[in-house]
């Protein structure tokens, strides 16, 4: 198995869709899934690069694993469902601290998945052939601005300067893993961003310590809806 460049790391509770966002992405379709047992990960070619993408488990019990899957993610995707306040309190009150083990330069995107449940989606956002859920549409509890409000509390976590981060309008997504809206987006949007990081590693000789030896392969079957 190839060797990867580079590490981002999907983090977020249970339920809000991360390894379906990550099927949809990797393997263009969209099925339900049961709860990640630990992490699992994908390889992605991106160009010349190779980059693992981890996918790990929500439940509080494998709470403390998430810490080790992040050392040294170059990125950070932070996970929450649009139709669920506490699932984005939740990634400040849970899962931020696990990413104080991640690369100094590490970046971070914010994400609100299941869009397509709110009654403000719009039906025209649907891929070419999706089906549009056939459920009754909630209220959204969380704004987009609620997440760059959030992001950029991660950058004051973290003591980043703002003028030098990415925007938070930038890093901040609404996505649906049902309907493929945004999912390249975001992904393809991570990815040009750890280019120069990277080209960076690469220039100084780090090495990526990431033990596929370990780890599930690219066609694991751990998923979480």
């Amino acid at each position: 198995m190839k060797k990867p460049d580079l590490k981002v790391v999907l983090l977020g509770d249970m339920n809000v869709g991360k390894t379906s966002l990550l099927h949809r992405y990797m393997e263009r379709r969209f099925q339900d899934t049961v709860s990640t047992i630990g992490g699992a990960f994908y390889l992605k070619q991106w160009g010349p690069y190779n980059i693992s993408i981890w996918d790990t488990a929500g439940r509080e019990q494998f709470h403390g694993l998430g810490s080790m899957y992040c050392r040294t993610a170059s990125a950070v995707i932070l996970t929450y469902d649009v139709s669920n306040m506490q699932s984005l309190l939740e990634l400040e009150d849970r899962f931020l601290g696990l990413t104080d083990t991640a690369s100094d330069d590490c970046i971070f995107a914010v994400v609100g998945n299941k869009i397509d449940l709110t009654d403000d989606y719009d039906s025209e956002n649907e891929l070419e052939g999706e089906r549009p859920r056939t459920s009754s549409k909630i209220h959204r509890q969380v704004n987009l601005e609620d997440a760059i409000a959030f992001y950029k509390r991660i950058m004051k976590y973290k003591m980043l300067d703002e003028n030098v981060a990415p925007a938070a309008e930038k890093m901040c997504f609404e996505t649906s893993a049902k309907t493929g809206y945004n999912v390249d987006v975001l992904f393809e949007g991570v990815f040009n961003m750890v280019l120069p990081l990277i080209v960076k590693k690469k220039a100084s000789g780090r090495e990526e310590t990431v033990n596929l030896a370990q780890s599930k392969s690219e066609n694991s079957k751990n998923r979480c809806c």
